[in-house]
């Protein structure tokens, strides 16, 4: 499978010492955004521990605990191996609703990076970008399901981080896009918000073609804003 910067960071060597947590986090929000897409092989379990730098036991917990949990399946056999489900969760199941202040700090988290990436996207994203960003588009215009307009949503913020040609805001971007998602999980979705979230979008990678950082930045922050106000009104009780 051939690695975006988005995918690179997923394997990056895991920090000790929660090597399980985080590991399971990792692969998890990869996932749920999408970047190891429905049905695709993880790497054999020795080249993968290696290349997170952690032991197989430790790997093994991890893919048990994505088994579990919906995201992956364990096929056994001469053609067996880890596999990402058909499809996964984007939450994890039972999350309970998390406390105001927490839900603040993943908003401003948002903030901070969305901007950023916008800003250096106007000044450096390069025409396959855009390209990329308007087939996730049309990919959410298309989307019957919400968990296929989801996933393009998250992937469209991460491709959004790529253009800003800055590794460690995509994966800042990558991290933060997994916290919302397990946000907007909790609550209803309706048709007629998620369209005018996507008419944004579409705007957003024109003023990008323009270079027009002043009013990217202008509808990014509106867009987020918009989100908020969503989760706000719709978070159950």
């Amino acid at each position: 499978m051939e690695r975006s910067t988005a995918l690179e960071a997923v394997f990056e060597p895991v920090a000790p010492p929660t090597t399980f947590e985080e590991t399971v986090e990792r692969l998890g929000t990869a996932i749920r955004l999408g970047l190891l897409p429905a049905s695709s092989q993880l790497p054999p379990e020795r080249d993968l521990a290696l290349e997170l730098g952690i032991s197989r036991s430790t790997l093994r917990q991890a893919i048990t605990a994505l088994v579990q949990s919906g995201h992956l399946v364990s096929v056994r056999g001469r053609n067996g191996g880890t596999f990402v489900a058909d499809s996964p969760p984007l939450a994890v199941p039972g999350t309970a609703k998390p406390d105001d202040e927490y839900v603040q700090s993943v908003l401003d988290h948002r903030v901070a990076i969305e901007v950023g990436c916008v800003l250096l996207a106007a000044e450096r994203a390069h025409h396959e970008d855009l390209d990329r960003m308007l087939e996730l588009v049309d990919t959410m215009t298309d989307a019957i399901e919400f968990e296929d307009y989801r996933r393009a949503d998250m992937r469209f913020h991460v491709a959004l981080a790529e253009a800003a040609r800055s590794p460690r805001l995509v994966a800042e971007m990558t991290d933060v896009q997994g916290r919302m998602g397990e946000l907007i999980a909790l609550i209803a979705h309706p048709e007629e918000v998620l369209t005018r979230s996507n008419e944004q979008h579409r705007h957003l990678v024109a003023l990008l073609s323009r270079g027009d950082s002043g009013a990217a930045v202008k509808l990014i922050r509106k867009h987020i804003e918009g989100t908020e106000h969503i989760l706000a009104g719709l978070f159950p009780g």
